[in-house]
């Protein structure tokens, strides 16, 4: 979920935002401080990097690639792409929707395991891992991409909610883990915190403008 949240606000329709991943140099400095590459990893990405600058643009190219398809999918199955039809989650219209967007990842995953290889896991639990670390200029988008699929195939989507963009939250998707999933922001002391402010600022313009007591609603004065 990470990748897909370093645009804000995150809106399905699109509009104006922030994108936090705008040069390759961020990219990897991302990818680094969210543990996608160690620090041994991130210097032999910024070496080739900086010997081809067009792997550079090529690699954060794909990073953006997988992370708009990704948001795609994920935005279509709670019902939030533009124009879109309901939450269904499942029907035809929903499916061919997404048909170009899971056609992208799939070409970047499949690619991207072509530059890995398996080896014995000892001590996992399985026999063995996909050890994705092939080329160095491509790294990280190959990550990105087996990520992205691992977490589309094995997330409880269920538990998928978004932050509400239409009541001041940032549009974020998050997996609601709240005991009776009634989680509403991505983060209460962020998004949660300003919603709240924004509502008690309005009561009391409008307290203000009627003169009425905020606390019991009778007139002032």
């Amino acid at each position: 979920m990470n990748l897909v949240n370093t645009v804000a606000p995150r809106r399905p329709e699109g509009g104006e935002h922030i994108d936090y991943l705008p040069t390759p140099g961020d990219l990897l400095a991302w990818a680094r401080r969210i543990g996608l590459v160690d620090a041994a990893e991130a210097d032999r990405v910024a070496a080739a990097w900086a010997a081809a600058p067009d792997a550079a643009a090529q690699a954060l190219a794909a990073a953006v690639d997988i992370r708009e398809a990704a948001y795609t999918v994920l935005a279509r199955r709670l019902g939030l792409a533009a124009g879109g039809e309901g939450a269904s989650g499942g029907g035809a219209g929903d499916a061919a929707a997404v048909v170009p967007a899971l056609e992208r990842l799939v070409l970047r995953w499949t690619a991207a395991a072509g530059r890995s290889r398996l080896v014995l896991d000892a001590a996992g639990p399985s026999a063995v891992r996909l050890a994705v670390d092939g080329t160095p200029a491509l790294l990280v988008p190959d990550r990105l991409a087996h990520a992205c699929v691992d977490f589309l195939r094995g997330a409880d989507i269920g538990r998928l909610r978004a932050c509400p963009v239409e009541e001041g939250g940032c549009g974020w998707l998050f997996l609601d883990h709240s005991r009776n999933r009634s989680r509403r922001w991505c983060a209460m002391e962020d998004c949660g915190s300003q919603a709240k402010a924004r509502r008690l600022t309005e009561r009391r313009r409008i307290a203000r403008a009627t003169g009425k007591n905020l606390m019991d609603g009778s007139q002032a004065g």
